[in-house]
């Protein structure tokens, strides 16, 4: 099965996910620069989402680069990644609303968490069909970024209801570990 396919609806739901963020925004009431003041916690929580979509999209372009084919295995794999991105905005919206309060916090540690697990399910799914032996297996390699990542989503989310800016911290550090795109798929792509 091609992945042609995989990838476009893929980046439809992600270009959809990002649309729905971007118009929970609301407009100021009053045009003085304090009107702006409320609204500080929405828009901080809208960057900090943004940057976690696209470098969703940006790992998920790349590995599915990587990839010559698809199944259904990867199929189902990749839908279950999305329906965690798709309650990006949901959790997004909450934290914002609330001024980072404990529950919406720890709600969008669960769904970062649950994203990555989906993820990493999705990488394995395509190893899976290309091989332990493939460029792709080489170039995902043991996913220590991953990992690390995966434990850094579970100790905020219980630590939110003690310090919610806590688990932003450690939401923000995840984000900065996986900025930069992960260059293994180039390099292992380019070898």
């Amino acid at each position: 099965m091609g992945k042609g396919r995989l990838e476009a609806f893929s980046d439809g739901v992600i270009a959809i996910i990002i649309t729905i963020m971007v118009l929970e925004l609301e407009v100021p009431h009053g045009a003085e620069a304090g009107a702006l003041w409320p609204l500080v916690p929405v828009f901080l929580s809208y960057v900090l989402s943004f940057v976690y979509i696209g470098i969703y999209w940006n790992n998920h372009h790349h590995m599915l680069h990587a990839a010559r084919r698809v199944s259904g295995t990867v199929l189902w794999s990749n839908l279950h990644l999305l329906f965690w991105l798709s309650l990006v905005p949901f959790a997004t919206a909450w934290m914002g609303e609330n001024h980072f309060a404990p529950r919406p916090v720890a709600l969008y540690g669960v769904v970062m968490l649950m994203a990555a697990i989906a993820y990493y399910i999705l990488s394995r799914a395509l190893v899976g069909i290309h091989g332990t032996s493939s460029t792709l297996a080489q170039a995902l390699g043991r996913d220590a970024k991953g990992l690390v990542s995966l434990g850094l989503y579970a100790a905020a989310i219980p630590l939110a209801f003690v310090a919610p800016w806590a688990s932003m911290a450690i939401y923000v550090a995840v984000a900065v570990i996986w900025f930069i795109p992960d260059r293994r798929i180039e390099q292992a792509m380019e070898a």
